[in-house]
């Protein structure tokens, strides 16, 4: 790691400064979150009626005056309905409140807050922090049921659910850090009212309910850090297996630009490129390649996932009447050309041709071609739904398609059409059965993260102190593996000096003017093992009322693979 020290330098105050400054640092109480919560069945985030209750005393209060509607005893159930988008309140079927115009608020002080018989992962669904009963833009008699709660306790419901903890204590930190990021930028925002939803649509978050200590330890220890690229939030795309090696972002994933207008393949991100295990493996986007690759089991960090290689078949037959429903379903997306819109049009099926593949082998463009004509799906999310067996989605896109004779269970001849393939997933980014492999294998979650995510640094979250806002001072703790650690400072507008306390000990800092890079100051002499705390204090001047952004980076980038 290349490192700078400009002029560092511890500063002994009088008392009395030293006094001010420490009562002046407020408390961090984190970057909230809003969670919509779905139905048992994770399919609708709508509802006309609930019925909500704690593990505690709980309040219902009207978030648009913050008047109290009521006080309610532990594991009552209260329902909420709603009707000429007011809302009302009803207590063992007697009406207590109405007219409410919302958003409610349910919170237990001392409790977890729940929605009644709602279950996740078997067991009672609670949640920390509170609801918010909020009324959905443009659509009448309905609302959102979101879980408000700080960043860090919303990762306790999040990383035991996407990911088991026996797959090791530096695994969990690498998807820890990645969902951190994924909340903080996610890859579409689909939602009025909320941040991220609960369900794999999103990430499976099942509230307080099912974290587990060994998560909790992952969260605490990596509290507050993210990955970064060129100082921006990666977007932190995992899935369950890559099947040893990842796709690029552009090759799975489609660029939405507004009005219905999408591109595929999407716009590319230098840090989501195709990796594989092993160095050595090439490209694999020839036919060849890919067959011979997915057709074999070469050493991968994905070996031991039960996808890591899989083989669907059908009957031509059955394939051709599963072609019929899916090609017409997928037509709305866009991405099956022409559209399907009679099974009748659809006619027998002859061949089955990937047009082209993804660095990984992925399928990105597929024809299938029939006595009547020929129907092109394009993107891996539909491939994968197109080609259902008992009405499943292929496990992911890297496939090989054939079609031979075999017999069938009476032992007739039939035509049957294979698909073997590898992975579990769209496969960009972290694969999460990878990442448990290498911490078994000894890799620690920084070198799991850059394995998967090109030229990224593990930071802390940038934050920006301006002086004309009052935001002029911020306050992080970290964890720091090594006992080293630098300061960032993006200084576009030329700040001279900045001050700040690094685990009590108050240091200031001379920023030299710099426009077109940042700055980095190392911080290692100051550095402890384990848990740090450092706050920014940016001193105020008539001349400096613009932004400056920093952050503490513990881990640098590596160059490009």
């Amino acid at each position: 790691m290349l490192k700078k020290f400009y002029g560092i330098v511890f500063s002994l105050l009088i008392a009395i400064l030293t006094a001010n400054c420490c009562y002046s640092v407020p408390a961090c109480s984190g970057k909230m979150v809003k969670v919509g919560i779905s139905n048992a069945n994770f399919k609708e985030y709508y509802f006309d009626n609930i019925s909500v209750s704690a593990t505690d005393n709980f309040r219902l209060t009207d978030g648009k005056t913050s008047n109290v509607i009521a006080d309610f005893g532990a594991d009552e159930n209260i329902k909420i309905q709603i009707k000429n988008n007011l809302f009302s309140i009803y207590q063992d079927n007697t009406q207590i409140a109405s007219k409410i115009t919302g958003p409610v608020i349910v919170s237990s002080e001392n409790g977890f807050v729940t929605i009644t018989n709602l279950k996740r992962a078997g067991k009672p669904a609670y949640y920390r922090g509170t609801f918010e009963i909020t009324k959905v833009p443009q659509k009448n008699n309905l609302f959102n049921v979101i879980n408000v709660l700080d960043l860090e306790s919303y990762l306790r419901g999040v990383v035991p659910n996407e990911m088991p903890v026996r797959f090791g204590e530096e695994a969990l930190k690498a998807q820890a850090i990645l969902a951190r990021n994924y909340v903080l930028k996610p890859r579409e925002k689909n939602y009025h009212n909320f941040d991220v939803c609960d369900s794999v649509a999103c990430q499976v978050y099942y509230g307080a309910n099912t974290e587990k200590e060994e998560s909790d330890i992952a969260v605490k220890e990596t509290e507050n850090l993210v990955a970064l690229h060129n100082g921006e939030l990666i977007l932190a795309l995992y899935s369950s297996t890559a099947g040893g090696y990842t796709e690029n972002y552009e090759n799975a994933f489609s660029t939405d630009f507004g009005n219905g207008n999408r591109m595929f393949p999407g716009v590319p991100k230098p840090y989501l490129k195709g990796i594989p295990d092993n160095p050595k493996t090439r490209s694999l986007n020839s036919e060849q390649d890919a067959k011979d690759f997915y057709t074999s089991t070469p050493e991968s960090f994905d070996n031991d996932s039960p996808y890591f290689r899989w083989t669907k078949e059908w009957e031509i037959t059955e394939l051709e009447n599963v072609l019929k429903k899916t090609l017409k379903s997928q037509s709305s997306t866009g991405f099956v050309k022409p559209k399907l819109n009679n099974p009748q049009d659809f006619g027998k099926l002859k061949e089955i041709k990937v047009l082209e593949r993804g660095v990984s082998g992925k399928a990105m463009s597929v024809n299938i071609v029939t006595d009547k004509g020929i129907f092109n799906v394009q993107k891996e999310l539909q491939i994968r739904r197109v080609f259902q067996k008992d009405n499943i989605g292929l496990p992911s896109a890297n496939v090989i398609f054939e079609i031979k004779e075999d017999k069938n269970e009476n032992g007739q001849k039939v035509k049957k059409v294979f698909a073997y393939g590898g992975g579990f997933g769209h496969g960009v980014g972290m694969s999460q059965w990878g990442a448990g492999s290498m911490d078994k294998k000894g890799y620690s979650f920084e070198e799991i993260i850059q394995h998967y995510f090109c030229n990224t640094a593990i930071a802390t979250y940038p934050v920006v102190l301006s002086v004309k806002d009052g935001k002029d001072t911020a306050v992080q703790t970290f964890y720091a593996r090594d006992k080293k650690a630098v300061l960032v400072v993006e200084n576009k507008f030329q700040f001279t000096k900045m001050t700040i306390v690094l685990n009590g000990q108050e240091l200031s800092v001379e920023i030299p003017p710099t426009i077109f890079k940042p700055e980095k100051y190392d911080l290692s002499p100051y550095i402890k093992k384990g848990e740090n705390k450092i706050t920014f204090l940016l001193p105020y001047a008539e001349n400096h009322k613009k932004p400056v952004r920093l952050y503490i980076e513990l881990k640098e980038a590596q160059n490009e693979q």
